[in-house]
């Protein structure tokens, strides 16, 4: 079967969330028989390599126009009246582009990986010309109406404005994407049951878990040092939830625990970071990364993780990645959404600053049960996580594609 995957970014390296999904997702299919073929935009010349790696590896033909500056794409979805997560990822050229592919390729199924790419389904000018007309797939991910929702109530004006903007226009757009799509795939039950709750029930929505790859995540050969906390935070760090999440920690808890611990470190690893996350650099055992090749080490290195996220929705890779690192995780509720864990068995929830402190004074003063917690959360993995049994689900919508 030919599949067309249309995604917001290159999905290779697949070293962040969104990236890592659609990577996998792209990966599995090429596996299972399928003929892929992609297109993206993109906005940087230094991701150019990336296609070259993935036309080699596991695609047909990939079709990719460069954006132009941010700011000018963010005026132009104010100035349209169309949400401006769906104006960022949208090019006239790569709309040419896709519009060919689906002339010369003779299209199976469309596979939308995030809800802004469904607008180059719905601005194409032959879909509805094509002697056969392809399955619509949408990836959602994550709720993004809600998440936006989220930001509005965290902020004030002016971004309270653009955020609630953004709220209305979305759940609008995911509304007509469901309406007009095949099938939709959200990552948890728990975000299908949100969709649902928001857009009314009459829409075929499907659980496809996030995965991980164990081969670049696995414990340390050596015991990891338990002399004072030394905790990890990863994940890309201009994006609002991780923000969020770890300022709250730095403000709320982070205090305490130089205060009882003063030898402890806290590590924030990820690209990207903005100004003020770049400002805790140095402060208080507090070390600020940026961008690193391999993000193995850090997992090694450090002995408990915290994902102390507020606004997250969906299941976050990087705890599944602590778990596989036989690395004990405090989260937040909202931070082990959708994993399959339970509290005190294979993950400590902590929902408040105290929460944190008797969570890591529990870690740090009792070695029984932090190495439980430890190998119940890499049993989990080893489990229910691996790749090819997540997509099962997506193996069998594809299939059902082929049947009509």
């Amino acid at each position: 079967m030919n599949i067309l995957i249309i995604s917001q970014r290159c999905p290779f390296p697949p070293n962040k969330g969104e990236k890592i999904r659609t990577f996998h997702h792209l990966k599995y299919l090429n596996e299972q028989g399928h003929k892929i073929f992609l297109a993206t935009p993109y906005e940087d010349d230094s991701e150019l390599p990336f296609f070259t790696t993935l036309a080699e590896r596991y695609c047909q033909q990939i079709s990719y126009s460069k954006l132009g500056p941010k700011f000018l794409r963010l005026l132009s979805g104010l100035f349209s009246g169309k949400a401006l997560s769906v104006a960022n990822f949208y090019h006239q050229d790569l709309q040419k582009k896709i519009d060919k592919q689906l002339v010369d390729n003779n299209i199976d199924v469309i596979y939308c990986s995030a809800s802004s790419v469904a607008e180059y389904v719905f601005n194409s000018k032959v879909i509805s010309k094509l002697a056969k007309k392809p399955q619509l797939l949408m990836d959602f991910m994550d709720v993004d109406s809600d998440k936006w929702a989220q930001y509005a109530k965290q902020t004030s004006w002016p971004l309270k404005y653009i955020y609630q903007r953004e709220t209305k226009l979305i759940a609008r757009f995911e509304k007509k994407i469901a309406s007009s799509f095949d099938h939709c795939l959200l990552i948890t039950q728990a975000e299908v049951d949100l969709f649902q709750q928001i857009h009314g029930p009459a829409f075929d929505i499907h659980a496809v878990e996030n995965g991980l790859d164990t081969t670049s995540f696995f414990p340390p050969s050596a015991p990891r040092d338990m002399q004072s906390p030394r905790l990890l935070f990863a994940g890309v760090m201009d994006y609002a939830p991780n923000i969020d999440a770890v300022m709250w920690f730095v403000d709320h808890v982070w205090p305490s625990v130089i205060k009882k611990w003063p030898q402890a470190t806290f590590c924030i690893a990820g690209m990207d970071p903005v100004d003020k996350i770049k400002k805790l650099n140095g402060q208080n055992g507090i070390e600020i990364t940026g961008f690193v090749d391999d993000i193995k080490p850090y997992f090694d290195n450090a002995n408990i993780f915290v994902a102390p996220f507020r606004l997250a929705r969906g299941v976050q890779n990087k705890v599944l990645q602590a778990f596989a690192s036989g690395l004990p995780v405090i989260a937040t509720s909202m931070g082990a959404e959708g994993v399959k864990c339970s509290d005190q068995q294979d993950i400590l929830l902590a929902n408040s600053a105290s929460d944190y402190i008797n969570c890591l004074t529990m870690l740090m003063d009792d070695h029984s049960k932090y190495t439980n917690i430890s190998e119940n959360a890499l049993a989990i993995i080893q489990a229910h996580y691996a790749w090819n049994s997540v997509l099962a689900p997506l193996k069998s919508l594809v299939a059902e594609e082929l049947k009509t």
